[in-house]
């Protein structure tokens, strides 16, 4: 597989600000406004925006350090996604009385996505490769 040349990975590295700064602009969206982080994170339009332009651009990143924040990106939106799911599973099989439970781990996932979000865009602007 050829080499990604500076300018390509210069374009990459673009994208990838732009995508952290979509899912910062959700999660300040929800920090700031009147829906939660984890709304604005899942379903706002900036994050819904950002995952799609990790899809789309991941193959230009593949080979490249930035690979990996992709990977991370990704991963940070789904797991978050399937978290949220499971705490809304359990509210519904307790008939709702889990909802005084739920915001623990609810909370808890608002601190990971705030997070996640930080430590990436800290480890690109060092221009190191997000192990996950």
């Amino acid at each position: 597989m050829p080499e990604p040349s500076n300018s390509s990975v210069g374009s990459i590295l673009t994208w990838t600000k732009v995508i952290y700064l979509l899912h910062a602009f959700s999660l300040l969206t929800g920090i700031l406004g009147a829906a939660t982080v984890i709304g604005s994170f899942l379903i706002g339009w900036p994050s819904i925006i950002a995952v799609i332009l990790n899809y789309v651009k991941r193959d230009d990143a593949r080979g490249t350090w930035l690979e990996s924040h992709f990977r991370w990106q990704i991963r940070t939106f789904w797991f978050g996604a399937v978290w949220v799911g499971l705490c809304g599973l359990f509210i519904v099989m307790t008939l709702g009385l889990g909802i005084l439970i739920a915001w623990l781990p609810l909370g808890l996932i608002t601190i990971w996505f705030i997070y996640r979000i930080i430590r990436g865009w800290l480890a690109q602007s060092e221009g190191r490769p997000m192990y996950t």
